[in-house]
């Protein structure tokens, strides 16, 4: 049902003219040349100065990399973060929801509108006194104005899921970031550790090689049998193939890590070729971690912006079945749109209010106050399963890190007690006091020694870093690989 109360006030009229003149003039002659682009200035910051990471450094868009030089871990996360589609999308989904909150915000403004034509009347009609033949041609002015005084809240709720959306939208942001750079880490260090083998095993081969040797200039002497310079050929054909299974695995390590960074397959990639500069810092503590990652982690805040947004939906679907009251004002010269012209030249000037009472809408609305209420109570579950999730993240990246630590520490000692074997056995065996078994044993204990170094401290960088990724906290200063 709806009722309206029209009263002839000019200065409705007054206002109208001044808008359309307003708006009729040239965006030069504004005083704002860019105000039609945000008028409402609700663009986020983020998308004024480009992505951030948790730090508040910005993200430099490196798109290829160099292969004449080695790549380090930030720019592999820079390459990625450029060429990433679900961080584009991600972005996208940020100027989408501005987009959103400027329709939520423009709700409380009037709306003005304005049309002007060219028409021409012909008429024929006749009479006892003959045919009556009349020809007219004349301007057509129209402009109208609608403005909401009051609707129980539905534009403020509408405003609020608008602007939690966005909140939303800039957490997805942040969260596809996280992600991706945990990836590239994960990735890196992966295809770090499979060089830093490769290598090792390709000096164990060279060792190897000169066991042999030093064997056969031995058996050339009598002074050892032939089943030493057996056990040592057997040694070295061990380790070769060793050898070629640590550059397989390299070789696809280096593709999965062109693959993580989004680069076209078959792209040539360096490594540093060294793991051996770290930084070893203490682990925070676990509670404190746990409280930055749920106030901080980009996907429970982006849940909660959801629950938030979903909760305001509620009131969005009860306000739209309350009333409403509109003032509207209209001007019209030479008749109405769609009409032809007046026979007089004549001006219409009205203006009013509008209240509009729903009364009955076959108690759909009802349902969609239910279907609203479900909604919000299914987002308040997934923000406490995200919650869990990433708390479960943080634990585990925890324990990774204090294991990761213990064992770097502890890899320290049998890399030094290997080496001092190796060099003790070689010396013993030189005097004849060893033989080759003791050898060959030392040196299978020193490569040993050696994986288990490199694994310790790729595992110890990636863990330091993943904690602080599961954490939601992860900036560029985080991936400084020099030793402090």
């Amino acid at each position: 049902m709806h009722m309206r109360v029209s009263i002839n006030a000019k200065k409705w009229c007054c206002v109208l003219a001044t808008l359309i003149r307003v708006l009729a003039l040239p965006v030069s002659a504004l005083a704002f040349p860019d105000i039609l682009k945000d008028p409402l200035g609700l663009q986020p910051d983020r998308l004024k100065t480009g992505a951030m990471l948790p730090d508040g450094s910005l993200i430099p868009c490196q798109s290829s990399v160099d292969p004449s030089q080695p790549l380090e871990l930030g720019s592999a996360i820079d390459v990625a973060l450029c060429n990433n589609p679900q961080i584009r999308s991600a972005w996208a989904a940020i100027k989408v929801q501005s987009g959103v909150l400027g329709e939520a915000r423009a709700a409380y403004l009037p709306s003005v509108k304005a049309s002007v034509s060219r028409l021409a009347n012909w008429s024929n009609s006749s009479s006892l006194s003959g045919p009556n033949d009349s020809f007219q041609k004349g301007n057509q002015l129209y402009g109208t104005l609608t403005w909401r005084l009051l609707d129980f809240g539905g534009r403020s709720a509408n405003n609020k899921v608008a602007s939690q959306l966005l909140v939303a939208a800039l957490a997805a942001h942040e969260a596809s970031l996280q992600k991706t750079m945990t990836e590239v880490i994960q990735a890196y260090f992966d295809a770090m550790t499979a060089q830093s083998s490769f290598i090792s095993r390709k000096k164990v081969v060279e060792l190897t090689e000169r066991i042999l040797a030093a064997t056969k200039r031995r058996e050339d002497r009598g002074v050892v049998p032939l089943s030493d310079t057996l056990q040592a050929l057997t040694a070295l054909a061990k380790a070769r193939l060793n050898e070629a299974r640590a550059q397989g695995d390299f070789n696809k390590s280096l593709s999965l890590l062109v693959q993580v960074m989004g680069l076209t397959p078959g792209t040539p990639v360096r490594l540093p070729q060294t793991l051996e500069l770290y930084r070893v810092d203490d682990v925070k503590d676990l509670n404190s971690l746990l409280r930055q990652a749920e106030e901080n982690h980009p996907a429970i805040r982006f849940a909660r912006a959801k629950l938030a947004a979903d909760k305001a939906k509620i009131t969005v679907a009860r306000s739209e079945g309350m009333p409403s009251l509109d003032a509207t004002a209209s001007l019209s010269r030479n008749g109405y749109p769609n009409q032809g012209l007046s026979s007089i030249n004549q001006s219409v000037t009205t203006a009013g209010v509008t209240l509009s009472l729903p009364i009955f809408e076959g108690f759909g609305r009802t349902y969609k106050i239910w279907g609203a209420q479900a909604q919000a109570e299914q987002s308040e579950a997934q923000l406490q399963e995200t919650t869990s999730q990433a708390l479960t993240g943080v634990v585990k990246a925890h324990a990774d890190a204090l294991t990761s630590l213990g064992t770097l520490k502890a890899t320290e000692l049998l890399m030094m007690a290997a080496t001092f074997s190796i060099q003790s056995s070689l010396r013993r065996y030189d005097r004849n006091a060893a033989d080759i078994l003791e050898v060959l044993n030392s040196q299978s204990a020193l490569a040993d020694a050696e994986q288990e170094r490199i694994r310790a401290v790729a595992e110890w960088r990636s863990a330091r870093l993943r904690l602080l990724a599961e954490s939601g906290i992860l900036g560029r200063a985080d991936l400084l690989q020099e030793r402090p």
